[in-house]
């Protein structure tokens, strides 16, 4: 089994404010528009180095979702950033009927969403964002992994015509994929073969599934782990092609299950090739505050709660 080395823990949103610090620099167009949360975004960069190009508009999301649609007309490439919580479910109004029903170029970042984001309780733990989204007609949905592949797809998002959500959060998490690796919209990256069961993971949850298939190994039990970044466009070719040969498939996502990862793959499989499926998600609930640690122990995101879920899908198969 290939092993992945952790570089060192560090939180995506860094990643986020890398690639808009690296494309301040090579794409005159983009523009940043953000909620009063500069810092948390880590925009202090492009803000300092960039000036004229770097919009702060206060609390008020639904109007910077509004300029962002405007600036897209004069041919900006707009990054609207806030959390995910207030970039989502507050201005959903706004970004259905401005950007995604008339296609407009806007790019939607968001941080600090699921569960890692703490101790700031329910009301900003947005564990429904990735099916808010998914469900808007020509909305792309990314969802990398560590700090370079989100500093990555920042940048490749600039050359993708369309409007674009790309999550990322706030804990220091391991970075372990390459530095100067490539990002393809709607291309699962394959981490680990394997031939007993499938593990599709999203977000956080990769470096996990990579952790589960390394204790399954131990005992045995071959894991492939698909890296699904993109959650919409979804990769069906690479999904399909690995379930033909596992018979079986564990989804990882820290989001609700309903309406996330799983249940895209779920639609995928009852339409082309149904097999066993567990989920890895929050089930139905609101989160609470507490570490990031402590949440996704107790609402079953890590990596014990995988490699469970294998042996319940492997116990079906």
């Amino acid at each position: 089994m290939k092993k992945f080395t952790n570089s060192g823990n560090i939180d995506t949103r860094s990643g986020f404010g890398a690639g808009m610090d690296e494309l301040g620099k090579t794409h005159e167009d983009v523009v940043a528009l953000c909620a009063d949360l500069t810092g948390s975004l880590k925009l202090n960069d492009f803000a300092k180095n960039h000036p004229e190009r770097f919009f702060q508009t206060g609390i008020a999301e639904a109007n910077m979702i509004g300029m962002a649609a405007g600036m897209t007309i004069g041919g900006k490439i707009p990054y609207a950033t806030s959390f995910a919580n207030f970039a989502t479910g507050r201005v959903y109004d706004q970004i259905r009927q401005s950007v995604a029903y008339s296609g407009k170029n806007v790019k939607i970042c968001a941080s600090h969403a699921g569960l890692t984001l703490g101790e700031d309780g329910a009301t900003h733990q947005i564990l429904e964002d990735l099916g808010l989204m998914k469900m808007l007609p020509g909305m792309t949905v990314i969802n990398p992994c560590d700090f370079n592949q989100t500093k990555a797809a920042t940048i490749a998002i600039a050359d993708h015509e369309g409007p674009v959500y790309l999550r990322f959060g706030r804990p220091s998490v391991p970075n372990f994929t390459e530095a100067d690796g490539k990002f393809e919209i709607g291309k699962a990256l394959h981490l680990v073969e394997g031939s007993d069961v499938t593990i599709l993971a999203t977000g956080h949850l990769v470096w996990h599934a990579l952790e589960a298939a390394e204790e399954l190994e131990e005992k045995g039990i071959k894991a492939e782990v698909i890296n699904i970044h993109t959650i919409k466009p979804l990769d069906d070719e690479a999904i399909l092609n690995s379930i033909k040969k596992t018979r079986c498939v564990v989804t990882c996502e820290e989001h609700n299950y309903l309406g996330g990862l799983g249940e895209s793959v779920s639609g995928l499989l009852a339409k082309n090739d149904p097999v066993y499926q567990e989920f890895v998600a929050t089930n139905d609930t609101f989160g609470e505050s507490g570490t990031p640690a402590q949440l996704m122990e107790k609402y079953g995101l890590n990596t014990k709660s995988i490699v469970e879920a294998v042996n319940r899908v492997l116990a079906k198969k």
